[in-house]
């Protein structure tokens, strides 16, 4: 067994008042709630972690390099070693089973949400894509390999580490092989629709795989209409809208190869004639179109994150406010705003009363109609609010 599944011997004392959060079922610590950091601390060892009195709080992996200094694994005095990694990755895999039995791509494994910190695993048929997003996951990841192998019966798996919290971790943005041979595209059948994966060189680990349980909101909302699909990716929300009898979709996307695969997307499924797809800036496409009085029954808008940090949240406020507002000025009395927010630090009465404002500010009434989260293959764990990152909402302009 490797020395990352060895018995630990690290103990780590919290400051008196610390242990309320961890002991509700947080599973981060962070540095400045622990009493002395010792100087030999190696990232991603072993720890247990008591409370001011030396009463067992739980135990987990810590890295001195990160502002949060542990992630708890367990609050239980059990062995961290190749049983319990087993066991875990075990119930995280079988609850997508219940909730998702044929879905050809899914979160298999969704870090803090499946007791698992760090750890993200989605499949994409035959192929697994695994982010070690942590020094304490990184430093396992010979003995969680063949694990995911032997549960999910996959012979290729690719890391896809160009991520920005392996940085805060001190570890390298990479892109490798873990195992078997894959050119990283993958054919699937999802949704009803003919699509290609690009796993490799694709955004994220290949799709937007948390907005699955959402793409459904559209077949109610395009037949008939004009819509616009804005930051479209490889265009999963236009095929939607045109299946359900749009009358036209305009995607917009900022890179080209998106672009080119939604086109592409498109043509294999036979809605080629209803949809057509630009390259090109959101706000500036967005403000174009608005000042050239285009209208539009349907307005979609699932950008990427605006706010990478708390810090960051009064910027990307104000950006997400202008395209919404560019959005709703697009639209025709009585169409459709389906908006979305992904980050986490855009807390959801930010993102309403943004939605709220914007609508004052173009003088029409604004309703409600849907409030969604993320799919159930990203559970979120209630002790922990930073899982609850997903907010999807479908309004309805006067």
């Amino acid at each position: 067994m490797s020395r990352a599944a060895r018995a630990h011997t690290i103990t780590l004392t919290l400051k008196s008042g610390e242990a309320d959060r961890p002991l509700s079922g947080h599973p981060w610590i962070y540095r400045n709630e622990v009493a002395a950091v010792p100087a030999d601390l190696e990232p991603g060892a072993l720890v247990d972690v008591v409370d001011h009195r030396g009463r067992f709080v739980g135990r987990g992996y810590a890295n001195p390099a990160s502002v949060i200094l542990v992630r708890l694994l367990t609050w239980r005095d059990e062995p961290i070693d190749e049983a319990w990694w087993t066991g875990r990755i075990r119930r995280a895999i079988d609850l997508r089973a219940r909730l998702k039995p044929d879905a050809p791509a899914c979160r298999l494994i969704f870090s803090e949400g499946d007791g698992l910190p760090g750890l993200i695993v989605d499949r994409y048929g035959e192929l697994l894509v695994v982010q070690a997003l942590t020094a304490g996951i990184d430093r396992v990841l010979p003995v969680i390999t063949p694990i995911l192998q032997s549960l999910c019966r996959s012979a290729a798996m690719l890391a896809r580490h160009e991520v920005n919290a392996r940085k805060q971790e001190g570890l390298p943005q990479e892109k490798r092989w873990l195992a078997g041979a894959h050119d990283g595209v993958v054919s699937l059948r999802l949704f009803g629709f003919d699509v290609q994966v690009d796993c490799l060189n694709g955004q994220k680990t290949g799709l937007y795989l948390d907005q699955a349980d959402n793409y459904a909101l559209v077949d109610r909302l395009a037949a008939g209409g004009r819509v616009l699909d804005g930051a479209c990716y490889t265009g999963l929300w236009s095929l939607h809208a045109a299946r359900a009898g749009a009358a036209e979709v305009v995607g917009i996307d900022l890179s080209e190869d998106a672009v080119a695969a939604a086109r592409a997307h498109a043509a294999a499924n036979g809605l080629a004639d209803r949809c057509r797809f630009v390259a090109g800036n959101l706000f500036d496409e967005l403000k174009r179109r608005s000042d050239d009085e285009e209208r539009f029954d349907l307005v979609i808008l699932d950008p990427p994150s605006f706010v990478r940090s708390r810090t960051r949240v009064a910027d990307a406020l104000r950006g997400y406010k202008e395209i919404n507002l560019r959005a709703m000025k697009l639209l025709r009395p009585g169409g459709f705003l389906l908006t979305c927010s992904c980050s986490y630090h855009l807390q959801p009465e930010l993102f309403r009363a943004l939605l709220l404002e914007a609508a004052v500010d173009v003088g029409r009434p604004a309703r409600l109609l849907a409030w969604r989260g993320q799919g159930v293959d990203h559970p979120v764990l209630l002790a922990v609010p930073e899982t609850d990152y997903l907010k999807c909402a479908v309004i309805q302009l006067g």
